[in-house]
């Protein structure tokens, strides 16, 4: 009995400091949606839609697995899969040009 209450301690306090961390990436993650959303609405911002116009025609051959974007950035980075390998290109999201390809 006292072993695993000795474990679940040292659960607890190995896990405390992960708690406030999560919350900041959380409040961090909502701060980037609305600054996402912000860029978008006021036209600072191509769509994601007009983005992928855009870049998959040129990506012939590759599964498209999905995007991301980057708002402080202001940064799209699509995500490529072609013979087992990821490639990234990066499209700044104010003039839809690719700016990268990784």
């Amino acid at each position: 009995m006292r072993i695993t209450s000795l474990l679940i301690a040292a659960m607890l306090t190995a896990t405390a400091p992960m708690v406030p961390l999560a919350t900041y990436a959380n409040a961090q993650s909502h701060d980037d949606s609305d600054r996402a959303r912000n860029h978008l609405a006021s036209g600072r911002t191509m769509s994601l839609r007009e983005i992928e116009q855009l870049v998959l025609p040129k990506m012939r051959g590759m599964q498209y697995l999905g995007p991301e974007y980057f708002p402080r950035e202001q940064i799209y980075r699509l995500k490529f899969l072609k013979d087992g390998r990821v490639y990234f290109v990066e499209v700044d999201a104010t003039t839809g040009k690719i700016i990268a390809t990784r």
